[in-house]
């Protein structure tokens, strides 16, 4: 059993495979995938309303920032991570602390920040 088991998490990801294997790989960790979207509309009225631990939120969401969708958490004490491929310089400076998962990743990387997002002490 993995200290991720039961983990409720909202995967926000508008590439299929990408998404897809992030739900693999937080699966293989023990953690239940509450929902996984790629538009923010729909993004946002889930992380408004479901039961969720965690959130993996993609920045870029063709052509739309997840940003919203972190406010939303923000307020909620939801933690969240962010994954892009373009690295920590494009948040904006609020979301600057936030866990960044930089693509393409390992599953080693995703629970490293899935760790860092849920406050858990770092392995050794």
């Amino acid at each position: 059993m993995s200290e991720f088991s039961g983990t409720r998490v909202l995967i926000v990801e508008d590439e299929g495979f990408v998404a897809l294997l992030i739900e693999d790989m937080l699966q293989e960790l023990g953690c239940e995938i509450v929902a996984s979207v790629a538009g923010l509309k729909e993004a946002c009225g889930i992380a408004a309303t479901a039961q969720i631990d965690l959130a993996v939120l993609d920045v870029n969401l063709g052509g739309e920032r997840s940003f919203p969708v972190a406010h939303i958490l923000q307020e909620r004490r939801v933690p969240f991570m962010f994954s892009t491929g373009y690295g920590a310089s494009g948040l904006p400076v609020e979301f600057s602390e936030c866990p960044v998962l930089g693509k393409p990743f390992s599953a080693k990387a995703l629970e490293e920040k899935l760790a860092v997002a849920l406050g858990l002490p770092p392995r050794r």
